[in-house]
């Protein structure tokens, strides 16, 4: 959609009206919505108040949140996030995803051979520093690599200064820049995990989908020298829960939104790249269904990455199903247009600058479209890594990456080789945790036949890559010559360095070698011709959205940190009244209904201990809080900053939130406080457990 100041004019005639209020908003914690909560929910949320929810809030590695939940570091989190932990500890015979698993004292808890959790400990804004090392003579690659020198420096002055692991975040696209400061624990051992069959009742069926009843919830402990951590600052776990039209918040770390992208950039995401994203989530998910279909230890190895790939098939789905929506669209293009007119009605000279400014942006960020969709599957097919999914190649392109980067300074080195970074990625690098030789074969071999097919036989990099082989036959070849199952080999690798590599023969570390040049090109085609475009015209719009709304428009969510709120209250769909909590009951009815059939087979042990359980117990619950993936584990609390649910999905109507926030039919759907202590106490032997939960 074009704009002309002329056109703006008119409309201005007949009035403007800001931006209803309304829940939304995934809030910084260096600058929560105090009088928005004051205004419409009468609550002052005081400094201690949030300083405690900070520092008992944990991000997880595996993707997800937690909060600790004692003074001894036990956490708590969703059962989903912990499947790759779960994973990693079971073996042939012993499927802990599978079948759960309790430590009834902590010399027994078992320890997860590379999950690492960081808990924010401060943030600093450091945008004006960032800003200020880029020229407007410069070029898109010299400001790209002035900006990224720049927040290395900040990120290592600020680690050798604190010993904590030191992040610069990108907010509002460019507008702002926060260093956030993290202490992290590395030894994390497991402590409690219910059966699969109660922690996804329902399975991909009810996935995205309400009623729900599912104890998604696994408690881990976090260690230090030793013993188990010292977490003075804890969530008190209520035995009561939520009420009907409560105010709850969720403190969680949300992934990545879209709300402040342009209409052009979403419709490029609606017409390029959700359509490639399906095509190759469902390519995916076939091959691991068919992998998992061959023997039972099969669907053990494939389990998670199926859950996974899934997962993101059916939150993407429903994300094209929103753009698709001309009201969403609509909705999208009227928020343009109203940032615009605000631009438009600032006192002159003020205002015809930034009015300039927005549409000069909105022009570049559409120009830019044009430019990706050149060589946008190339980048993520070889540099992204969309072509070779297996950890197997992630562990190469980190050796070759490594012995190339770590000579140079921090600062000047690829992001996720930076300083502040390489202790977690070596953690996750030199991980003894299990991989399965045929898995990553038939994995491999779906990706290089997806490379093939975006890219065509006859393209240099699909030729590359197959080197002379039809890419069964290569995955074969890839998965049985390398020696990178072993992480005594890729420790070897990295601390050889350059030259260690150059002289290896591994069929993997050659592969890596042999695409890298052309996958930094792609890379740095993208930092230059996109990346870098792109953040200056969203640091241009944010500067009018600042001017025109102040801080009343939270920024996307970049998997750090967030506090949302909302209140408890069902929804109607189709002229039935849901209600705001499911029971204990109702997860017995729907399984007799449907047969015990799976997904909707109950355990065992629920089944033999139906007679000891309060079927009135409310099970799960929703609420209006603004929350997308990567909240998943988040915990939900009470004015009170008490521990009342945690959080595990959002229904449908709430996928289109990664682009508008609505609360008519859409909720976030968490494990209510009090289904924990009723499954724990009468169905599991968890009695030390428990006592350490409401001891408090």
């Amino acid at each position: 959609m074009r704009y002309t100041r002329a056109a703006l004019a008119l409309v201005l005639v007949g009035g403007w009206f800001p931006m209803a209020h309304s829940d939304e908003g995934m809030w910084l914690l260096n600058d929560p919505p105090r009088q928005l909560l004051k205004e419409r929910h009468q609550f002052d949320l005081t400094d201690p108040w949030l300083k405690n929810a900070m520092l008992a809030s944990v991000r997880l590695n595996s993707g997800g949140s937690g909060g600790f939940v004692s003074p001894d570091g036990l956490f708590v989190t969703n059962h989903h996030v912990a499947a790759d932990s779960l994973q990693k500890l079971s073996a042939a015979g012993r499927d802990l995803l599978r079948d759960g698993f309790y430590a009834d004292a902590r010399d027994k808890e078992l320890k997860c051979p590379d999950q690492e959790i960081n808990v924010l400990q401060d943030i600093a804004d450091v945008t004006k520093e960032v800003n200020a090392a880029v020229k407007p003579e410069m070029t898109a690659a010299e400001a790209f690599a002035a900006r990224r020198a720049v927040m290395g420096r900040i990120e290592k002055e600020s680690l050798d200064k604190t010993g904590l692991r030191s992040d610069v975040v990108t907010l509002y696209n460019g507008g702002l820049y926060h260093l956030y400061r993290y202490k992290k624990y590395t030894d994390v051992r497991l402590v409690f995990a219910p059966e699969k069959q109660i922690a996804s009742f329902g399975g991909d069926v009810d996935n995205f989908e309400y009623p729900r009843m599912n104890l998604d919830v696994t408690f881990f402990r976090a260690y230090e020298n030793g013993q188990p951590a010292k977490t003075p600052h804890f969530l008190k776990w209520s035995q009561v829960g939520p009420q009907s039209g409560e105010l709850v918040f969720v403190t969680g770390h949300p992934g990545t939104t879209q709300r402040l992208e342009t209409l052009a950039r979403l419709k490029h995401r609606r017409d390029e790249l959700l359509p490639y994203t399906l095509y190759r989530l469902r390519t995916l998910e076939a091959a691991l269904k068919q992998y998992g279909e061959q023997s039972p230890e099969c669907a053990r190895q494939a389990a998670t990455d199926l859950h996974s790939v899934a997962n993101a098939r059916k939150a993407f789905s429903g994300q094209l199903q929103g753009l698709l929506d001309p009201n969403i669209m609509e909705q999208k293009q009227a928020a343009e247009r109203d940032l615009l007119l605000g631009a438009a009605r600032a006192a002159e000279p003020k205002g015809r600058s930034a009015f300039d400014d927005a549409m000069n942006a909105l022009a570049k960020v559409e120009a830019v479209q044009a430019k990706l969709r050149g060589f946008e599957k190339a980048h993520a097919l070889v540099e992204t890594g969309h072509a070779f999914f297996s950890p197997l190649f992630g562990i190469a392109r980190h050796c070759v990456r490594m012995g190339d980067e770590l000579p140079k300074k921090s600062a000047d080195r690829l992001r996720e080789y930076r300083d502040s970074n390489l202790e977690s990625l070596k953690y996750q690098l030199f991980s003894p945790a299990p991989l399965y030789p045929e898995l990553e074969r038939a994995k491999l071999t779906a990706s290089l036949t997806f490379l093939a097919e975006n890219l065509g036989g006859e393209h240099d990099l699909v030729k590359l890559a197959l080197a002379g082989k039809n890419p069964a036959a290569r995955a074969e070849e890839l998965t049985a010559g390398t020696k990178l199952f072993a992480p005594a080999e890729r420790k070897r690798l990295v601390e050889g360095g350059a030259q260690a590599v150059a002289e290896s023969k591994d069929p993997l570390i050659q592969l890596a070698r042999a695409i890298d040049a052309e996958a930094r090109k792609l890379r740095a085609r993208y930092e230059n011709e996109v990346e870098e475009p792109e953040r200056q015209a969203y640091a241009a719009l944010a500067a009018v959205r600042f001017m025109t709304y102040g801080s009343t428009v939270a920024p996307d969510a970049t998997f750090t940190l967030r506090l949302a709120f909302g209140t408890v209250q069902g929804y109607e769909v189709g002229g039935e009244k849901l209600n705001f909590h499911t029971t204990f009951g109702e997860a017995f009815e729907k399984s007799a209904k449907l047969g015990g059939a799976e997904p909707f087979d109950l355990p065992k042990r629920w089944l033999d201990g139906k007679d000891k359980l309060d079927l009135k117990t409310p099970f799960n619950f929703v609420s209006t809080a603004d929350t997308i993936g990567g909240n998943s584990g988040s915990p939900v609390l009470n004015r009170a900053g008490e521990l009342v649910g945690i959080n595990f999905d959002r229904n449908r109507h709430g996928l289109v939130r990664n682009f508008v926030y609505t609360d008519v039919q859409a909720r976030h759907i968490a494990v209510h406080s009090k289904a924990v202590l009723e499954a724990l106490r009468k169905l599991y032997p968890a009695a030390p457990l428990v006592k350490e939960l409401v001891r408090q």
